[in-house]
């Protein structure tokens, strides 16, 4: 994805689509070099933050390793102007066995055409 490109629900569907395969280098040409990913789960208010694509990378790489079969599913994404939403049913199996089905929506900031921010939710089952 070439940083001047505009984003559109098209461009989000394409990055839902890498994520379902699972390829990150498709994931990540997404994202800008500066980019931060706030996941659900961690010990802060925002849950486990990356700052870097380097690092965003990595914390991509642990939600596949954690949960190996992970799929998104029933989604639907808008965008307004350098903002999105993305909302989907994830489900998997986590490597203890457990079977996971949560919807949950992902706020996207968007910076020349590239994902800046990706700040996910889930709904909390129990």
């Amino acid at each position: 994805m070439s940083g001047t490109q505009a984003v559109t629900v098209v461009v989000l569907e394409q990055v839902l689509d890498a994520f379902n395969r699972h390829d990150l280098d498709a994931i990540m040409a997404f994202f800008a070099e500066d980019a931060t990913l706030d996941t659900p789960r961690g010990a802060d208010p925002w849950g486990s933050r990356y700052v870097g694509k380097a690092a965003v990378r990595e914390g991509l790489a642990a939600r596949f390793a954690g949960i190996p079969d992970v799929r998104y599913s029933d989604d639907r994404h808008w965008v307004c102007a350098d903002r999105g939403v993305s909302e989907w049913l994830l489900t998997g199996t986590t490597m203890a066995g457990e079977r996971v089905a949560v919807r949950g929506c992902d706020h996207w900031e968007f910076r020349d055409g590239l994902i800046a921010r990706k700040d996910s939710y889930w709904k909390i089952i129990g």
